[in-house]
């Protein structure tokens, strides 16, 4: 059945495409028969998965024909798109909901075409840029090899004449001849030179390349709605961050890996573009690099344009060198400026924190290091270095050879203290802060624990500055033996007392606590076994032997031991020297028997003790017995009044100090700016009950003292004592303290003045100079005592040139409390006994206790006067002279003495 050529009326709507004749001739130019097909019902299995039958469709269709399907469904998609513009009629009869459909299929498409073109756009752009870089160094290499062209032609006319020139000059021409052959084969191959720029073009296009695909993809990313992911250029950058901030080295290893590379590349390129051997370019690519001036004899477009893009990649690097390195001697000045180095020291001085004591201890140190030679002193605290570095340099006092070190950090981190070799110093000294004594001891307690942690252990001793007494015991239970506890306020504050009752002990403290005179040095002498300690006095003609440490009872220090102690072996022996090389045991001296008639050594009565059990060292208790002084050898004790002006956070201690030293009956006038029920609340939060106080009661008056009507109405010339203190509201500044401090002294000074009779008065101030304020004062220092809390060393001068008080130097004191407790751990032992309730204490005794007027003594025959009353006499104070001496020269040599002497002696408590 033959087909028609022509489409019917209905045709459009068929789903398969008819080729007319000329068609099928014109692409099938070889078939010269064509059997008609017989007709075929529509049949599923010949239809494509998108196309549907309609019953309109009942012509036949060739098999022969499925080739030119695709080109029917293209021309078929056009002819449908067409239609709905054509035929109103059918448009108009759709139904509402298809017109819909297809809006919401437009809008859809709408955004897949635009997703497209841009994906479109940047897939070209890329196309291009990389397009634009082929094409240059496409044409850069064709130019290269048309050069090497023409260098291979050149050659050839050269070999061609000098073969015509043989009959000329046939040696020159041998020469010549067998010399470009050996050139010719030494030239590279160009196919080596082809694969050498192939890789070099090759390594600069791959990062080019990369930036553009992460740039591509953190782009798609974005147009996504996927807002969880981050884009790719951002992770790059965190990983490339996070290895530079890791790695120390990362830095100068990258620049390493760009010269490198730089290198390699621009020898390869180099290698392509000139005839040089491979080792040859990658020699010029490295001067290159290193100086970019050596491509100015370049010659040639390739090898030019090489030799600038390595220079220029040279240059880069050289700048981001100088810019690491410069970078690295930056950091590194700054960190020694800001004292970030470790300290490389051993057997050094340790201080922790930054306070006014600072000044003092540093001196004390300094001194005590000076028969060394000088030694190395470390300061770390939470401050500047150039700050630290410079208020030390402004303190007006030698070093003697010692060196301070600063540094910046914090002693509760363990890497600041390794910093500062803390497991290697002899001694660590931790100063309290100024300020909350709570908050200080706070601190203390950290850094005792931060201490305590040190993996490679202490090798010294810690020395802890503590602000109240009642944090001792935490202290001491969190650093175990390694501490020693030096509380501030507990022993300025018995100083004061002791002061109060004894005037001129400040000074004497002062010469002992300090290294710039004599001191307490503990010394084996293996000579001494054997000897009883009235033998061990005398036996020093440089220094006052004071204890004993005995080895029988654990390293105990027995301060004024009996005369019947025999030292054992491993005794040492505690002394008052200059320096700890300064003195050494002698001979015994011939000393005259000098008993004093008016002491008498009572008679003992026979006694029966039972010791009922056995300890190991029962001994030791049979041997040492020590004595009680008998009471007829005191005097007995009278009542006194006292006056404390201002408030301390431990007036508690001092209260209690009081209670037990003072005559029954006495009195304590507390006069300051607290309320009287305030007062008794911080006294008994203190631990103070007052109903238990035995020998004084307290006396309230609330004022201020620096007002003179508020000290009009106090009886100033009846007291035996005047005690200014620091008060608690002032004690952060030194200078306000210290100031507060010297007016009250001069307002309580003048108002005695005035209050003294008319007739002592104008003899007094006759005797000085007329109408002398400066007269009266000191008139009116006879009368009582008043001891002066002082905190900055400064005001000492005013004080002790008006001679109108007797001070105490609590700062400085303080100071050389560590200093010495620091130099060696036993003293803090020694000076807990002498500033405690009970034990030893140090005395000034007047001159009639020892002597009579004009007597002719030497001092070793005072000394053994003194032990009939249990006393050590480790000085004297001439009633001419302003200071005393301790420990005095040529102690054999014989002198009057005056009943208006004192002496200093160290004994029990009475």
């Amino acid at each position: 059945m033959s087909f028609d050529t022509e489409p019917s009326p209905s045709s459009s709507n068929r789903d398969w495409f008819f080729p007319s004749p000329s068609f099928i001739h014109h692409h099938s130019p070889t078939i010269r028969h064509q059997k008609p097909l017989k007709n075929f019902s529509p049949n599923p299995r010949f239809l494509k998965p998108h196309e549907s039958f309609s019953s309109s469709s009942s012509n036949s269709i060739p098999r022969r024909e499925v080739k030119y399907a695709g080109i029917r469904r293209r021309i078929d998609f056009a002819h449908r798109a067409e239609k709905p513009h054509n035929s109103s009629s059918n448009d108009a009869s759709k139904p509402v909901v298809s017109v819909a459909k297809s809006g919401a299929w437009k809008r859809v498409i709408g955004v897949f075409d635009d997703g497209l073109r841009f994906r479109l756009r940047l897939r070209w752009s890329l196309v291009v840029s990389v397009a634009v870089i082929v094409t240059v160094f496409a044409s850069v290499l064709h130019k290269n090899f048309s050069l090497h062209g023409q260098v291979n032609d050149l050659q050839d006319q050269l070999l061609k004449l000098n073969v015509r020139l043989q009959s000329c000059n046939l040696s020159e021409v041998v020469d010549i001849v067998t010399s470009i052959p050996e050139q010719i084969h030494y030239l590279p191959n160009k196919s080596l030179k082809i694969s050498a720029l192939v890789v070099s073009l090759t390594v600069l296009a791959i990062p080019i390349l990369m930036l553009k695909y992460i740039d591509y993809v953190s782009k798609s990313r974005r147009s996504s709605d996927i807002s969880e992911e981050v884009s790719l250029n951002k992770q790059l950058a965190y990983q490339v961050d996070v290895f530079l901030s890791i790695h120390p080295y990362a830095k100068p290893l990258a620049l390493l890996v760009a010269t490198l590379v730089l290198i390699c590349v621009g020898g390869l390129a180099l290698f392509g573009v000139t005839d040089d051997s491979l080792a040859d370019c990658l020699w010029l690519s490295w001067t290159y690099v290193a100086d970019s001036g050596n491509h100015a004899d370049t010659e040639g477009i390739g090898p030019r344009f090489v030799s600038v893009f390595i220079s220029f990649g040279g240059m880069l690097i050289f700048a981001m060198m100088l810019g690491l390195v410069s970078d690295a001697i930056s950091e590194k000045f700054d960190s020694l400026r800001k004292g970030r180095s470790e300290v490389v020291e051993k057997n050094h001085t340790l201080i922790l924190g930054w306070s006014d004591k600072l000044g003092s201890l540093l001196n004390q140190l300094a001194i005590a290091n000076e028969s060394l030679g000088g030694g190395t002193v470390v300061v770390m605290a939470e401050q500047d270095k150039e700050k630290m570095e410079l208020d030390i340099s402004k303190m007006e006092f030698d070093f003697r050879g010692t060196s301070v070190i600063c540094r910046s950090g914090s002693p509760l981190i363990l890497a600041d203290l390794k910093k500062v070799s803390v497991s290697k110093a002899r001694a660590v000294i931790v100063l309290a802060e100024d300020g909350n004594a709570d908050q200080s001891d706070a601190r203390a307690l950290r850094t005792v624990l931060s201490l305590t942690g040190v993996k490679e252990g202490l090798k010294g001793h810690i020395v802890v500055e503590l602000s109240d007494l009642d944090n001792e015991v935490l202290v001491k239970l969190v650093g175990g033996d390694l501490v020693e506890t030096v509380v501030a306020h507990d022993v300025i504050g018995r100083l004061m007392i002791q002061c109060a009752r004894q005037p001129g002990l400040a000074q004497i403290w002062e010469d002992i606590l300090g290294f710039e005179n004599c001191e307490f040095y503990i010394k084996r002498w293996p000579q001494l076994d054997g000897m009883h300690f009235e033998d061990v006095l005398i036996s020093f003609p440089d220094a006052i032997p004071c204890g004993i440490k005995s080895a029988t009872c654990g390293g105990k220090i027995i301060l004024n031991p009996d005369d019947s102690y025999v030292l054992q072996e491993g005794d040492e022996v505690l002394v008052i020297a200059e320096d700890d090389d300064t003195y050494l045991p002698m001979t015994l001296p011939m000393v005259n028997e000098a008993s004093f008639i008016d002491i008498s050594r009572p008679t003992r009565k026979p006694q029966k003790i039972l010791l009922c059990g056995w300890r190991r060292d029962v001994d030791d208790m049979i041997v040492v017995w020590r004595g009680h002084v008998p009471k007829d050898f005191f005097l007995p004790k009278s009542p006194e009044r006292i006056l404390f002006c201002g408030w301390r956070r431990d007036m508690e201690d001092m209260i209690m100090v009081l209670d037990a030293f003072l005559a029954p009956s006495s009195e304590l006038w507390m006069f300051n700016e607290v309320l009287e029920m305030e007062r008794q609340r911080k006294l008994i939060e203190g631990g103070l009950d007052i109903n238990l106080l035995v020998n004084i009661s307290l006396v309230h008056r609330e004022g201020n003292a620096v007002i003179r009507r508020h000290l009009e109405s106090l009886p100033l010339e009846s007291f035996d004592s005047i005690l200014i203190l620091a008060d608690e509201s002032v004690e952060d500044s030194a200078l306000q303290a210290d100031s507060r401090s010297l007016a009250t002294l001069l307002l309580i000074r003048d108002i005695q003045a005035k209050r003294l009779p008319c007739r002592e008065a104008m003899v007094y101030r006759g005797s000085l100079s007329q109408g002398s304020w400066m007269g009266e004062m000191q008139q009116a220092s006879d009368k009582s005592v008043i001891i002066s809390e002082i905190l900055d060393p400064r005001t000492k001068n005013l004080l002790s040139m008006s001679k109108i008080s007797d001070y105490v130097l609590s700062n400085e004191l303080v100071s050389m409390a560590l200093a010495m407790v620091a130099e060696d751990r036993q003293i803090n032992h020694v000076l807990e006994e002498l500033f405690a309730e009970e034990g030893n204490e140090m005395h000034i005794r007047q001159a009639d206790l020892y002597l009579r007027e004009e007597e002719e003594l030497c001092f070793y025959e005072i000394l053994l006067r003194a032990r009939q009353r249990k006393e050590i006499v480790i000085g004297y104070r001439l009633s001419n002279a302003e200071r005393a001496v301790i420990n005095p020269p040529s102690k054999s040599e014989r002198r009057k003495w005056s009943l208006k002497d004192v002496f200093v002696v160290i004994a029990e408590k009475e």
